[in-house]
């Protein structure tokens, strides 16, 4: 490890001074003159030459000629010459040993003097001399360097420790011992030196940081950029050895929520059975606990995702997604799109898409930033194009897909290539859109490109191995595209579908074999293996046409100058041609030639990379580079944090040498990190962290949205707004997961509060503390905390220390809310909302006939209440005693009718009121808005309440997150409508309805057979579940086995057109016609789960 002198102060100004006459004398070629310069006894002479020799190193020129006149002068008394000339020697002391040998009595003599930049470029240069007989002395010098009253000095001492173990590996048990007293250091700049020299030397000495961990996590925000990630890389290493894992314990509710939301048709289609094994299961797991050290090292690291330094950024983001547990890994999505537009995006890209396989939620808010600009390099459109197929969903899909046929018109023919086998792999993972992305394909096989035709074949051909029977019109138009395909994967790939289905093609396959048995010998090797498989398969299964053929092609392998294609040759004319000595497997040629193949996994090839370390050389290659230290696995037992506690007296005043000049100053008193009490206190007004009164478990209260809202509050205070407002962008992927994995804070709470020790508070100060903070909007940070926490410390354990009250005390769910309740608790802008009229179907019928002008009344009352019914939104135990539920209740919404109506029905359990219920700032994703409800001022335990919001999905079923707040409290909720919920009904008369299906033909129309249960074939049974199901009302129809529907997207308002045909013996078609594509798959899917249950 070379240290530069951009560290020491006072090199860099005394060597940038302006050199007079200096171009003369660089262009000569000869050093005469300076020679004569460094030979005289003024020092302003000496001066001046070294001044010139130290432009040529800068410059790349060679002066290692001049070293014996430079040599000379590391005896002068000048100290400008004297740091001039060990910037030289530093430089060509590898090289021009011998005589740097001859001054190594200076170089001692310099390691004892006065100013601490000689000293330091004396050990320097001793280090660079690479010569195994002055060991001790180097081993010497590095011990009395580490004991430095200059901590510039010991630094350089740290730099030197790597030097000496390359050139002698005996000496490390002594330099183990240095490094552990530089590992106590306690200033910032020795921090990031000693790590590397540590990692260098012994990294499996874990025992050395247990003392020193805290510290290092304290000081790792002063620490330089360089050092910052050896530390954090290091710091990674140690908590996979000496933290349990936070996820391994995490409940099966959470990981079935999590799949739930973001999973495919396989994962929807699990039943109850894995969620009763989940309640089962759930008693057994322990709740974990993170250890307060664990959460040190997450907390300390996250302001340095605002760094300026990318390299910083991706070590922070390695370290959360390798040790933080899955609700927090979020943050990092936001702080990783930063460095997409500066040079190092390559790497940066090739993390993200490791992380984006695991963890697509967090990069699904940013999918813009990884769209592909016409000026991107090949490389970095290929890793953006691997990043935008893994954050490929449901929801977003047709945004992806308009991105695809953007960039199959790129001029960039490789990634041409790389964009069709993205739409293959997306066709894969997404069923619903498969159709569409093969057809699309089928397109591209007219283009004028040979590449992209090719491509385009060979996608198609693995698309099609996962339902050949529908697609034998497909297969026949790929076969007529052999005689002007050249390339010979396309070709082969044909060759090879043919083959395998050709019992779809049985007049098309036999005249293909005849024309490749023409161009047989011209053929690549590829193809001709394909050929002579086709042969095989013809033969098997239409020997009277192809038996000739076959021998033909048979014989002209044979004779092939491969030797690969002349024993497949051999091998097959054994295997399929009957004869006397033909053996045992002969008699199985079908099964072997035609036995039914698995349809090839389209997958990443980022899939398996994250057994690498993040960030790390290996990860960047895909292969173990040299030096590369693995990433342990976590431990199953906690080792025992107690070897982390430092004796508190020698912390109690800590006075470093903080700067380089060996002035004293005082470290802050947050180093402090014996008591853990302490810690806390003096870290949360720094940090402006929330999670460290209230326990380091992964619940609802070790909040990471409210670490990192405070966080962006502390840097807008400090200058840097833009910061701030990043900060907030991440940590909406934070609040997502949050909403989504209640179930398991509810569990992990269980254990948490249980070992929380319980303070007793008295009941008025919590509440004027609350007071103060609504009031003063001004406080600040810390201020604000403290008190929200002391108000956490009275209200929890009265909520959790109480029984459950009788079922007479509590409010029943279904409490009617009568006019004279109001009395009792004042909400003025809390209405009582009645549950929707059901109007019965023979009524329904009658009203049919009828031609109404307004078609926004009728069809609201006609409606039936959503099948969905009233769904959990905060669980009383995450709620501490507040429980809310909502339910869709399909009645227009009064300030909006774009918006979807959602009744939140609120009800107090706890034994305290709950005061100022209102919903705060939410985070929402583009396009997705909500109209408030007004804020109910109290709820009195036992009280229910009811509240109406509106929200505008925006045509989507992306999930609308938001806060509940009280005065005490905020609540992270989650709201997801199902498809149905999004669309009004519409009245029109039949002959509408044809007409606007017939407008809505083509790729706006989808179409599914099923088979309707006998309990499901009544008209009235029919229509009530569709309804229940959609948002549609019913259209009249002539006939009495079809059944139409008809409705508007809320927000576009465009046409959605339901249509049953339903026959007497079960069977049935359903057909939906809609603009938004995306919509009418998924309300098939939905229709067709009602209808068949």
């Amino acid at each position: 490890m070379v240290c530069t002198y951009a560290h020491a102060p006072g090199v860099l100004s005394s060597a940038s001074y302006p050199l007079r006459n200096s171009q003369s004398h660089l262009c000569l070629g000869g050093h005469d003159d300076l020679k004569e310069m460094l030979d005289t006894n003024k020092d302003s002479l000496k001066l001046e030459a070294m001044k010139r020799i130290v432009a040529m190193i800068a410059r790349g020129k060679n002066a290692s000629d001049l070293f014996p006149a430079v040599v000379k002068n590391v005896a002068c008394k000048n100290i400008e010459v004297k740091k001039l000339v060990y910037v030289y020697l530093v430089r060509y002391a590898e090289e021009q040993q011998d005589l740097a040998l001859l001054s190594i009595s200076t170089f001692q003599r310099g390691l004892k003097d006065p100013n601490q930049l000689i000293r330091a470029s004396a050990l320097r240069v001793l280090s660079s001399i690479r010569v195994p007989i002055i060991v001790p002395i180097m081993m010497l010098a590095i011990k009395e360097a580490a004991s430095d009253m200059s901590p510039y000095v010991r630094k350089t001492a740290a730099h030197a420790i790597p030097k000496l173990y390359s050139l002698d590996s005996d000496q490390k048990d002594q330099l183990i011992e240095v490094i552990e007293k530089l590992l106590a250091d306690k200033t910032t700049l020795v921090a990031g030196s000693v790590v590397m020299a540590f990692e260098e030397v012994c990294p499996e000495r874990i025992d050395l940081i247990h003392k020193n961990y805290r510290k290092l996590c304290n000081l790792l925000i002063d620490v330089e950029e360089w050092g910052q990630v050896v530390i954090i890389s290091m710091l990674t290493r140690y908590a996979r050895t000496q933290f349990l894992s936070p996820t391994q314990n995490e409940s099966l509710l959470e990981e079935n929520a999590e799949k739930a939301f973001y999973g495919s048709e396989e994962d929807e289609a699990k039943g109850a059975g894995s969620e009763e094994t989940a309640a089962a299961a759930l008693p057994a797991r322990k709740p974990y606990i993170m250890d307060p050290d664990h959460r040190l090292l997450l907390r300390n690291t996250k302001p340095l995702l605002q760094s300026r330094s990318a390299a910083v950024v991706m070590a922070v983001a390695q370290l959360y997604f390798h040790l933080a547990p899955k609700a927090e890994v979020g943050v990092i999505g936001g702080a990783l799109t930063h460095p997409l537009r500066s040079e190092v995006q390559y790497v940066v890209l090739q993390n993200v898409a490791t992380m984006s396989i695991k963890r697509r939620g967090m990069f699904e808010p940013y999918l813009k930033s990884f769209y592909i600009r016409s000026t991107d390099p090949t490389q970095i459109k290929i890793l953006k194009l691997e990043v935008l197929t893994n954050l490929a969903n449901e929801t977003n899909i047709p945004t992806v897909l308009r991105e695809f046929q953007t960039y199959i018109r790129s001029m960039d023919k490789d990634f041409v290539a790389a964009t069709i086998q993205a739409i293959g792999r997306c066709a894969t993972n997404i069923g619903r859109v498969r159709d569409t992305c093969l057809n699309g394909l089928v397109q591209l096989l007219s283009n004028r490109d040979e590449l992209v035709v090719a491509e385009s074949v060979v996608v198609i051909k693995k698309l099609l191995q996962m339902q050949p029977a529908q697609h034998g019109e497909i297969i026949k138009h790929l076969a007529k595209l052999t005689d002007n395909i050249q390339v010979p994967m396309a070709r082969a790939s044909i060759l090879w579908l043919i083959g395998e289905y050709c019992e779809h093609v049985p007049r098309i396959a036999p005249d293909v074999l005849r024309k490749m048995a023409k161009s047989f010998t011209a053929e690549e090797d590829i193809v001709k293996l394909q050929v002579i498989n086709l042969a095989a398969k013809l033969y098997l299964t239409n020997s009277k046409q192809t038996k000739l053929l076959t021998q033909y092609v048979l014989s002209l392998a044979k004779y092939d100058q491969n030797y690969d294609i002349r024993d497949r040759a051999r091998f097959t004319r054994q295997l399929i041609v009957p004869s006397e000595q033909g053996g045992a497997l002969s008699r199985h040629a079908k099964k072997l030639f035609l036995a039914p193949k698995p349809a090839p996994v389209l997958e990443s090839s980022f899939k398996d990379r994250d057994h690498f370390q993040l960030g790390s050389l290996s990860h960047l290659l895909n292969a173990k580079a040299t030096g590369y230290q693995e990433l342990p696995d976590w431990p199953e037992e906690a080792p025992d944090p107690s070897v982390r506690n430092v004796e508190e007296e020698d912390l109690s005043l800590i006075e470093t040498h903080v700067g380089l000049l060996g002035e004293y100053t005082e470290v802050p008193e947050w180093t402090k990190c014996s008591n853990r009490e302490k810690r806390k206190e003096k870290e949360k007004p720094f940090y402006s962290d929330s999670e460290g009164e209230s326990g380091p478990t992964e619940s609802a209260d070790s909040d990471p949205e409210s670490e990192s809202e405070s966080d962006s509050k502390s840097s807008s205070e400090s200058g840097s707004g833009e910061s701030s407002s990043e900060s907030d962008n991440e940590d909406q992927d934070e609040d997502e997961e949050k909403g989504r994995g209640s179930e398991s804070e509810q569990s992990e709470e269980d254990g948490k509060r249980k070992t929380k020790k319980k303070k007793k508070v008295p009941e008025g100060k919590g509440e004027a503390s609350s007071s103060d903070e609504d009031s003063d909007s001004s406080s600040s940070t810390s201020e604000s905390e403290m008190t929200s926490e002391s108000e956490e410390e009275q209200l929890e354990p009265a909520s959790w220390r109480r029984k459950t009250p009788p079922s007479s005390k509590r409010a029943p769910a279904t409490k009617e809310i009568s006019l004279l309740d109001l009395e009792d608790f004042t909400p003025p802008s809390v209405q009582p909302v009645s549950p929707p009229a059901i109007v019965s179907t023979s009524l329904a019928a009658d009203l049919e006939g009828l031609t109404l002008t307004d078609s926004t009344l009728v069809p609201s009352l006609l409606s039936p209440v959503s099948r969905v019914g009233r769904q959990e939104l905060l669980h009383r135990v995450a709620g501490e005693g507040l429980v809310v539920d909502y339910t869709f209740s399909r009645q227009p919404f009064s300030g909006d009718p774009h918006m979807v109506s959602v009744h939140i029905h609120f009800s107090n359990s706890s034994d305290t009121p709950i005061k100022g219920l209102h919903v705060g700032t939410p985070k929402l994703p583009a396009g997705i808005s909500i109209q408030e409800f007004p804020e109910i001022e109290s709820l009195a335990p036992g009280e229910s309440a009811t509240a109406v919001m509106g929200i505008n999905f925006c045509d989507s079923t992306q999930a609308a997150n938001f806060q509940l707040c009280t005065q005490t409290r905020q609540f992270y909720v989650s709201i997801q409508p199902p498809v149905g919920e999004l669309m009004a009904p519409v009245f029109m008369s039949e002959n509408e309805f044809k007409k606007e299906q017939g407008k809505l033909m083509g790729m706006n129309e989808i179409t599914e057979k099923l088979m309707l249960p006998d309990t499901c074939r009544s008209d009235h049974t029919v229509v009530q579940k569709v309804t229940a199901t959609a948002n549609l009302g019913r259209v009249p129809c002539g006939t009495s086995d079809e059944y139409r529907f008809a409705g508007r997207t809320l927000t576009s308002g465009s046409l959605v057109l339901l249509t049953l045909d339903a026959r007497p013996a079960g069977a049935a078609q359903l057909t939906v016609n809609s603009e938004k594509m995306v919509i009418g798959t998924m309300l098939v899917k939905d229709v067709i789960q009602a209808l068949t249950q």
